[in-house]
């Protein structure tokens, strides 16, 4: 029975779907749907070749007819049993088809009548009862969207039966992967790609990149733009992290108490801000945020904060400047290969080995407190400040067909007390990285910058 004709039943089917957890949590209506549109009971058997038989023979009379209603059955202990080759106890092979003798039912099972064990199968059920009884329920069930219906249904309602319970506390539902022209990839359509050849060309995490920015429960493009996009992410890692550990952050690992610089401060707080975010995220199973998020830290991370921080990591602005980058840079590095290692496991793992103990994926996960309790009063201001002026700066040498090392003869930065308070925080850091050599500041309501480039060689 599935409750198509037993509204108890039912009803009780549909309190096993509210006492799961649905990520997204749209899909329960999906779920709810299905059981309340049932108005018949599930047909197990199935007329094919493949699958998994009935354990069930029965008698063939002495006038040669098949009494389906004499079954003979094994007992439990020769079970997993073929009808069609093994004979039921107390005949031979040779009362097969035979007037007195036996027939094995020809049908096989429905596919989900076998697959609704999974959980337990997993959990060893009866093998092991010690590891079934800490294993199961499971925690998880992740699933495509259009087998709710079968997959999904059909483990629930043996688990329901079998253990009085939900096989699992939680369904992870994704989407299909679709091809170019937004249709269903499947072998019957003859529209599938096999990953082989995109993980020689791109490499596992850009693969693992691409999937993992689909949002739970959205179908999916395949696209190998962003594998593109995955793979050259996994390449900067690597690079910027031989450039943190170039600059000597290995050693400073831990160090918090160096942490002393404004822009450092502020940097540690954007950082809080990102692992409360990517953990609330995970937590919702909602990965492709997570990634998201990390992701757009991580440019800013290298493109800007990096170059900021840079001619004070390398001792530029004395001692104590140099350990706070130091400090900042590898307490970074350290959280964002944390962050980023349930996607681009590889490049994540690679790069853990160069300096610290162990896997990146046995490490604990970043807390958010550690962080803030550091960064003190450095706010976020500081470092958006810092960034735009730099960008501003940037895009004037870029827009005069100059390079990012011309040396600026002079800044104005226009913006409120606050933005301009920011500004003096991280003058010097602004110095190094602009090239600039003298940098003013003037009050107005919006930020903005004048820049005022050294006069290109002659030649």
């Amino acid at each position: 029975g599935n409750g198509g004709r037993d509204d108890d039943l039912r009803q009780a089917l549909l309190q096993r779907g509210k006492e799961l957890h649905w990520h997204p949590p749209y899909m329960q209506a999906r779920y709810e749907s299905w059981v309340g549109g049932l108005n018949g009971d599930w047909l197990i058997s199935r007329q094919r070749f493949f699958g998994v038989p009935f354990p069930v023979w029965y008698a063939v009379d002495h006038d040669g007819n098949v009494d389906v209603g004499k079954l003979l059955l094994p007992d439990d202990d020769q079970l997993p049993i073929d009808p069609s080759s093994d004979v039921p106890p107390g005949y031979t092979e040779t009362h097969r088809g035979q007037p007195g003798g036996f027939v094995g039912d020809p049908d096989v099972m429905d596919t989900w009548a076998t697959s609704s064990l999974t959980p337990q199968i997993a959990s060893r059920w009866v093998d092991d009862p010690d590891l079934f009884s800490r294993t199961f329920p499971m925690d998880v069930r992740p699933q495509a969207h259009e087998i709710i219906r079968t997959w999904l249904f059909s483990s629930v309602v043996r688990s329901h039966f079998e253990h009085g319970c939900a096989p699992w506390r939680h369904a992870a539902i994704s989407g299909w992967i679709l091809d170019p022209d937004r249709k269903k990839m499947s072998k019957s359509k003859g529209n599938v790609v096999t990953p082989m050849g995109l993980l020689e060309q791109y490499g596992s995490d850009a693969v693992r990149y691409w999937a993992a920015s689909a949002r739970p429960g959205t179908d999916t493009a395949f696209d190998e733009g962003q594998m593109r996009i995955g793979r050259r992410l996994a390449i900067k890692l690597l690079n910027v992290s031989k450039f943190v550990l170039l600059t000597g952050a290995g050693d400073a690992v831990g160090r918090a108490e160096d942490v002393s610089s404004p822009l450092d401060r502020a940097l540690l707080a954007e950082l809080a801000d990102l692992v409360e975010d990517a953990t609330r995220a995970f937590d919702g199973y909602d990965y492709a945020r997570a990634l998201d998020r990390t992701e757009t830290f991580f440019w800013a991370f290298c493109d800007h904060y990096a170059e900021l921080a840079k001619g004070r990591a390398y001792g530029g602005q004395g001692e104590a400047g140099a350990a706070s980058a130091r400090a900042t840079l590898a307490w970074a590095l350290d959280v964002i290969l944390r962050l980023f290692a349930p996607t681009l496991p590889f490049a994540t793992e690679e790069v853990w080995s160069w300096w610290r103990e162990g896997s990146v994926h046995a490490s604990s996960w970043p807390e958010a407190a550690e962080l803030r309790e550091r960064a003190g009063d450095g706010g976020s201001g500081v470092f958006d400040v810092a960034l735009q002026v730099l960008s501003l700066v940037r895009k004037a040498k870029t827009e005069a067909k100059r390079s990012l090392r011309t040396p600026v003869e002079r800044l104005l930065v226009r913006g409120t007390s606050e933005q301009l308070a920011a500004v003096e925080a991280v003058r010097a850091d602004l110095g190094d990285a602009g090239v600039v050599q003298e940098l003013l500041t003037e009050g107005a309501e919006a930020l903005s910058v004048e820049v005022t480039l050294a006069p290109a060689e002659a030649g």
